[in-house]
């Protein structure tokens, strides 16, 4: 079983670059599930009915979310009535949507976990607490995880909490694919970043000089994304049908 775990997907010019290289991508790599993070797939923060139906549109079959997930309020009635959306699951009740979708291939059932961290992010129930839940209602022998958080330590912890109880823990969040991609002692693959889908010559995304007259005056500064080159993080999780383990992990970055 291969999944196929996108990075943060960033606007438009992210989205049609997925588009432009995931048919192939998929082949190539004999790939049986696509998870890609589209919290950012909307043109300056958030998604939208539009971007979401892009994504799944262009191949993907879960798109996940994190912090920005309600940015904009017309995503909310998407997030009700589409299963293949996800928020975190750690979200009070009253958010919109589901934090966890069952993928039904047929031959096998694949459970997909979206979480958020709670390490210098907003306050929101333990992941920890929130993923025990989950998985005390059962869940299918392969289950990943897209925990969207900014600690690495956080992320980490999680996944050797969760060692052995699902397939794979990788994160999303900060837009930089990390090289510590490996397999926990009980079985679960684990990368602390998948990185991003946009444009190269940026900084996570958004024109550099913008984020640097953020970061020099400290005055608001209007975010608008970069254009030009692009690239798609993502990494490649090959799991055992029978045991629900993880055999291997390649990280990957299409240019």
């Amino acid at each position: 079983m291969n999944i196929l775990a996108i990075g943060d997907v960033v606007g438009s010019i992210g989205c049609c670059f997925l588009r432009e290289h995931l048919p192939a991508l998929k082949k190539l790599k004999a790939v049986d599930l696509v998870i890609a993070n589209g919290e950012n797939s909307a043109d300056g923060n958030g998604l939208t009915p539009r971007s979401v139906k892009y994504l799944l549109d262009s191949g993907v079959d879960v798109v996940t979310s994190g912090n920005h997930s309600f940015r904009r309020k017309e995503s909310y009635e998407t997030y009700e009535t589409c299963e293949e959306l996800l928020r975190p699951a750690n979200y009070p009740d009253a958010a919109p949507g589901r934090g966890y979708c069952t993928v039904d291939l047929g031959r096998i059932q694949i459970g997909v976990i979206n979480l958020m961290g709670v390490v210098y992010m907003e306050s929101m129930e333990s992941p920890f607490d929130c993923a025990d839940r989950i998985l005390a209602a059962g869940i299918p022998k392969i289950t990943v995880v897209d925990f969207h958080a900014e600690a690495t330590g956080e992320k980490r912890s999680l996944a050797w909490y969760l060692d052995g109880r699902v397939s794979a823990v990788f994160g999303t969040h900060t837009h930089v694919q990390t090289a510590d991609e490996c397999i926990l002692p009980k079985g679960t693959g684990y990368l602390s970043d998948l990185g991003m889908t946009g444009p190269v010559n940026s900084v996570l995304g958004v024109k550099p000089e913008l984020v640097i007259r953020k970061m020099k005056t400290k005055m608001p500064v209007r975010f608008d994304l970069a254009d030009g080159d692009c690239h798609l993080d993502c990494a490649l999780f090959s799991i055992d049908e029978s045991t629900g383990k993880t055999l291997s992990i390649e990280r990957l970055s299409i240019l």
